[in-house]
């Protein structure tokens, strides 16, 4: 089961480093204090919503989700590290300053697919 949330990983992974190689000089604005704010904020609560709702896709249980989000993070996790340091190569697109952006992106992505794998939603109490 966590080998599909892998594949899913590395499958997202893909698209958006394709994605950011054909048009991520309009996402990554390192000169843009509150843009950079939005992103983190908007990507941090996309992609705990993500693994949610995939470890409920793919029927993981729910004490295992943990280990889900890590799998699906896993490509992430080790491919990215090469993105942010041959930034220039990897996207030619984006001005090389940006690449400091990026690593905090990533993290922050990162940080919001564990925090939904983790946080647990309070049936409501019945009198």
């Amino acid at each position: 089961m966590r080998l599909h949330l892998f594949l899913w990983g590395l499958g997202i992974w893909i698209a958006a480093t394709v994605g950011l190689r054909l048009a991520g000089q309009n996402m990554l604005h390192s000169g843009h204090p509150l843009r950079t704010v939005l992103l983190f904020v908007v990507s941090f609560a996309a992609t705990a919503q993500l693994a949610r709702g995939l470890c409920r896709r793919l029927r993981v249980p729910r004490d295992q989700w943990p280990a889900g989000a890590i799998a699906l993070l896993l490509p992430t996790l080790l491919l990215d590290p090469f993105s942010s340091a041959f930034f220039p190569v990897v996207f030619p697109n984006i001005p090389a300053d940006a690449a400091g952006l990026f690593g905090g992106w990533m993290l922050c992505c990162c940080a919001g697919a564990l925090v939904g794998a983790v946080i647990h939603r309070q049936a409501p109490a019945t009198a």
